[in-house]
């Protein structure tokens, strides 16, 4: 067994929304040090073309090495599109992303094959979903929500707001008339809504949250590679922005549910 402080696992995303992502990976590996990126300099990613959010892609992850990161998680639904395959091969490390954890649950567990996905809308027109899920099974209906004014709702922190209630119904009415049976918050933010999300499409509907199914995925690798940390002392955590403001660092807070020390990450653009 392999108990090694050396491990470090980084995150980066396109802006806070990744810090979904690190809330999971801490409740399920809780000894393991985390170092989270967040590129809110060049946010959003999901209106760039596939080659800019590689190149940011490849900037963010060697910035992530050079603070010790020896395993990679690409939080970003937009980056996860494109950039993983290319990730592994050019440093030959673990990278993992938010968007086949969620593909392969989702393929197991769908009992009418009417699969719905929410998320912004670079990634609802990019069919990256459908695309993977019809690799398994071109028979699931795949359809596919764009769900425009939920990232700023969470970023303002409306989380149980009337409205946000509202629009969150009105986003999720056409999927009810689909009669889906599995749902998957295909973006980061979504998380924070999951129990509105979860009251308005219905209970009999199974909501996936790919932060919580990545999470697992590097839970399982550290395992089967008998890859442990020594939790005689709590883990180090870094945290960096590439543009930091007093807004950026209250989100960054409640997306994690806990105070953080943030550092603005110069050497990552």
């Amino acid at each position: 067994m392999d108990i090694n402080q050396s491990h470090s696992i980084g995150v980066f995303d396109s802006g806070v929304g990744g810090l979904t992502v690190v809330k999971e990976l801490l409740s399920q590996i809780p000894d393991a040090p985390l170092i989270y990126f967040g590129d809110t300099a060049r946010t959003p990613y999901g209106i760039k073309g596939p080659d800019t959010i590689l190149r940011y892609s490849i900037e963010n992850t060697k910035f992530l090495i050079s603070k010790g990161a020896t395993i990679i998680v690409v939080a970003c639904n937009s980056a996860s599109s494109v950039a993983p395959e290319k990730l592994r091969n050019m440093f030959n490390i673990p990278v993992f992303e938010v968007i086949s954890p969620a593909v392969e649950l989702v393929v197991k567990i769908t009992t009418k094959g009417r699969i719905g996905v929410i998320g912004t809308r670079a990634t609802i027109e990019s069919r990256i979903y459908e695309k993977m899920i019809h690799n398994y099974n071109k028979d699931f209906k795949v359809i596919g929500q764009p769900c425009p004014l939920l990232v700023p709702l969470v970023e303002e922190g409306w989380l149980k707001a009337r409205e946000t209630k509202m629009i969150v119904r009105k986003y999720l009415r056409p999927l009810k008339q689909q009669q889906i049976d599995t749902l998957i918050l295909g973006c980061t933010h979504y998380p924070l809504l999951k129990d509105i999300i979860q009251q308005k499409i219905g209970k009999r509907v199974k909501v996936i949250d790919s932060s919580s199914e990545v999470a697992k995925k590097v839970k399982t690798y550290l395992k089967l590679n008998n890859i442990v940390f020594d939790n005689k002392e709590r883990p180090l955590h870094q945290f960096y922005l590439s543009d930091i403001s007093s807004v950026t660092k209250e989100i960054a807070i409640r997306f994690l549910g806990q105070k953080i020390s943030i550092k603005k990450a110069i050497s990552a653009l």
